[in-house]
C-alpha cells in the first residue's frame, strides 16, 4: 500500500499522549493508577514518570487484549481492564505492587521468562500449566502468553510487557472433547467387535442349520428304511430326533459354540437313568464343537436304546461304564462298556443306528469306532483327535 493510501486511515486530527492527566477515560484500571499513591514507591509522582512509561501506560489501557506489564527495578504491576479477572481475589491489591509479591505462588515457574524479557529476548508460550491460589485455593490453570522487552527514554531495558489469555476453559475443553472422541472410537471399535460376533454366530447358525437338517433328513430317512412298521417308524423317528433337540438346547440354551463333553453324555442319558448307579461315568473336561456334540448325543442315544432292548439296560442289575480321555496332542478316545446284562451276539443284520455309531461318529472325530461284541456285554470304543487349541466357553 502506497503512503498515500495508508494516510487515509489516520484521522484529520491525531490524537496526541496529553502533557497533563493522561489516565482520564482509559477505563477502571485507568482511574486505579490515576488515584494510586505512587509517590509512595520507587517510581514516584505521576507528574516526573518517562514518556516511555506513560506510553506503555496508555497503550496497555487502551487495548481490549488482557495486558500488563511490570516496570522499574521492583518490577511494579500495571494492567488493563480485561485483565482484571484473571486476578481473582487479588483484583484491587496488585497495583502497583512486586511481581514477586503479587504472584508468589507462581514466581517460581515465570522466573525464567522473567529474565529472559530483561535480557532483551521475547518469549511466547502456549497453553502452559500453573497451579495458582487467586481465589483461596489449590487451583489448575493454563496460559498462552508473551513477555516482551520494555524500553525507558534512554534505550536501557525498564521491565517488561505481558500479553495474556487464559486458555483453563479451553484446554479442559478439548480434554473432554479429547475423552469423547476417544469413548466414541471405542463405542465404533466395539460395535465392530459386535458385529463381527454376530456374523461368526450367523454363520454358525446357518452352519449349525446346514448339520442338523442333514442328520434329521439322514435319521427320518433310514428309520424309515429299516422299520418293520410305520409305528415303528414314529416311534424310532421321534426318539433320534429327540436326542437331537436336547444337544441343540445345550448348545443354543446361551448361544454357545461349543459344549462340555460330560454335559452331552448325561443329557442324553436322562431318559435311561432308572437309579443312580446305573451309570458310572468318569472322563476329563472336554469342550466339543457343535457338529460335535450333536453326533455324540446321536451316539450315546442309539447305544442306550440298544442297551435297552438288548443289553445292560434290559437287566435290573446291569451296568455301564462310560469313560473318556484326552492326550496333549490331541488324541481322544470314548469307552461304552456294559456289564450285567444277558449275553451278547453280534447282530445278522447292522442297522442305521449300528452304521451311525461306528462311521459317522468316526468321521465326525476324525477316527475309528469299533462295537465288540463281548460275552459278558457290548462295548464301543471311539478313538479320533481334538483340537485342544480351542478356547473353552466361559
Amino acid at each position: 500500500m502506497a503512503y498515500s493510501d495508508a494516510s487515509e486511515a489516520w484521522p484529520t486530527s491525531p490524537r496526541m499522549l496529553p502533557s497533563g492527566d493522561f489516565l482520564k477515560g482509559c477505563g477502571a484500571s485507568g482511574e486505579e493508577i490515576r488515584r494510586f499513591d505512587w509517590g509512595a514507591t520507587s517510581l514516584g509522582p505521576i507528574e516526573g514518570w518517562p514518556i516511555s512509561l506513560k506510553t506503555t501506560v496508555s497503550l496497555v489501557l487502551s487495548s481490549k487484549q488482557p495486558m500488563c506489564f511490570w516496570w522499574g527495578p521492583e518490577l511494579l504491576k500495571f494492567y488493563n481492564d480485561a485483565y482484571v479477572p484473571m486476578l481473582g481475589q487479588r483484583a484491587g491489591k496488585a497495583l502497583g505492587r512486586p511481581f514477586k509479591e503479587v504472584w508468589a505462588d507462581v514466581w517460581d515457574d515465570m522466573l525464567p521468562f522473567v529474565r529472559s524479557a530483561l535480557s532483551g529476548e521475547a518469549t511466547w508460550m502456549e497453553d502452559m500449566p500453573l497451579t495458582m491460589l487467586r481465589n483461596g485455593y489449590p487451583e489448575e490453570t493454563y496460559w498462552t502468553f508473551s513477555y516482551s522487552p520494555l524500553y525507558g527514554d534512554d534505550g536501557a531495558i525498564e521491565g517488561l510487557l505481558n500479553i495474556v489469555t487464559e486458555t483453563t476453559r479451553a484446554v479442559a475443553d478439548r480434554e473432554a472433547l479429547q475423552v469423547a472422541y476417544e469413548r466414541a472410537q471405542e463405542h465404533i471399535r466395539e460395535r465392530a467387535r459386535h458385529e463381527s460376533e454376530l456374523k461368526l454366530l450367523n454363520q454358525e447358525l446357518a452352519h449349525r442349520m446346514k448339520n442338523t437338517l442333514a442328520m434329521t433328513q439322514s435319521i427320518v430317512t433310514q428309520s424309515l428304511r429299516g422299520a418293520e412298521s410305520i409305528a415303528d417308524a414314529i416311534a424310532t423317528v421321534t426318539a433320534r430326533i429327540g436326542a437331537l433337540s436336547k444337544a441343540q438346547d445345550i448348545l443354543t440354551g446361551s448361544l454357545r459354540t461349543a459344549a462340555g463333553f460330560e454335559e452331552i453324555v448325561r443329557a442324553a442319558l436322562v431318559p435311561h437313568r432308572d437309579r443312580d448307579d446305573r451309570f458310572v461315568i468318569s472322563g476329563v473336561p472336554i469342550y466339543l464343537t457343535a457338529q460335535q456334540a450333536l453326533g455324540l448325543s446321536l451316539a450315546i442315544h442309539e447305544l442306550a436304546t440298544n442297551a435297552t432292548k438288548y443289553g445292560a439296560l434290559s437287566q435290573p442289575e446291569g451296568q455301564i461304564e462310560i469313560s473318556w480321555s484326552l492326550g496333549e496332542d490331541g488324541a481322544f478316545s470314548f469307552d461304552w462298556v456294559e456289564r450285567g446284562g444277558p449275553p451278547v451276539t453280534a447282530p445278522e443284520r447292522r442297522g442305521f443306528g449300528s452304521r451311525l455309531t461306528e462311521r459317522i461318529i468316526s468321521a465326525i472325530f476324525s477316527g475309528e469306532g469299533r462295537m465288540g461284541f463281548e460275552p459278558s456285554g457290548l462295548t464301543f470304543r471311539l478313538a479320533g483327535r481334538i483340537d485342544i487349541s480351542r478356547d473353552v466357553p466361559g
